[in-house]
């Protein structure tokens, strides 16, 4: 599993711990929502303060 980090576009450095931590807290949410194939791919998230 790879997980990626940025903030306004700025890359944030994840250690072995936080990626797997991440992945697996959004893994977690993905999977338990009606309409998620098992067999994903690629799971996106995207947070925009207004």
């Amino acid at each position: 599993m790879s997980v990626e980090l940025k903030v306004d576009d700025k890359g944030i450095a994840l250690n072995a711990f936080t990626q797997e931590f991440m992945g697996n807290v959004a893994i977690a949410m993905a999977e338990s929502l009606r309409g998620v194939n098992v067999d994903w791919k690629d799971i996106t998230i995207k947070i925009v303060r207004d």
